[in-house]
C-alpha cells in the first residue's frame, strides 16, 4: 500500500514477533504530514520503551542481527510450508511460502467442526474458519499453525490431520 498511497500510508510495525519475543519495541513509518499527530498520539498512549531494550533494537537493526534473524526465520518457514505439503499430499493447502500458517479449505462433505473435535480429543489444536471469516457462510476450512514444535512432531501431527480429514470425509 505505500508503494501504491505514500501520502496515505502508516506503515507500523515491530520486532516482538518477527525477531525475538522478549524485544518488545515498535516503530511506524508515516508521511511527513502525518509526523505531528502521530508523535501526539505516541505521547498521550505510552510512557515510552526501556533505554536497555530500544538500545539492542537500535543495534541489532545496524550490525544486520534483525535481517539475520528474520532470514533464518523465513527459512524455517519454508521448510515448515514445504513439509505441511508433502504430509497434506491430496488436499489443498494455502499459505505464503515463508508463513508460519496454512490454510486448509476441507474437501467436499468434510466439516471443520468435526474435525477439530476429533483432533482436540488428540491433544491437536487447530482453528476452524469462524473467527476468520466475513463471508455470511463460513467456508469449512481449517488454519494451521506450523510453528513452535519440532519438525518430527509436525510431520507426526500434519499426517493425524492429513487422516482425519480423509476419515471425516468419508464418513
Amino acid at each position: 500500500m505505500a508503494a501504491t498511497a505514500p501520502d496515505l500510508t502508516v506503515y507500523v510495525s515491530g520486532l516482538s514477533k518477527g525477531v525475538a519475543t522478549g524485544l518488545r519495541v515498535g516503530f511506524l513509518v508515516a508521511p511527513d504530514s502525518f509526523i505531528g499527530a502521530m508523535e501526539r498520539a505516541i505521547r498521550v498512549t505510552t510512557w515510552n520503551t526501556p533505554v536497555l531494550t530500544t538500545a539492542i533494537a537500535c543495534s541489532w537493526i545496524e550490525d544486520g542481527t534483525v535481517a539475520r534473524l528474520e532470514d533464518r526465520k523465513r527459512d524455517d518457514a519454508r521448510a515448515r510450508q514445504a513439509l505441511a505439503r508433502r504430509e497434506l499430499a491430496g488436499l489443498q493447502v494455502v499459505g505464503h511460502p515463508s508463513s508460519y500458517f496454512a490454510w486448509l479449505p476441507l474437501p467436499e462433505g468434510a466439516r471443520a467442526d468435526r474435525i477439530a473435535g476429533t483432533l482436540s480429543r488428540q491433544q491437536i489444536a487447530v482453528a476452524t474458519a469462524e473467527p476468520f471469516s466475513t463471508a455470511p457462510q463460513t467456508p469449512q476450512a481449517i488454519r494451521v499453525a506450523l510453528g513452535s514444535t519440532d519438525l518430527v512432531t509436525l510431520a507426526t501431527t500434519l499426517r493425524t490431520l492429513r487422516r482425519v480429514v480423509i476419515d471425516d470425509q468419508n464418513a
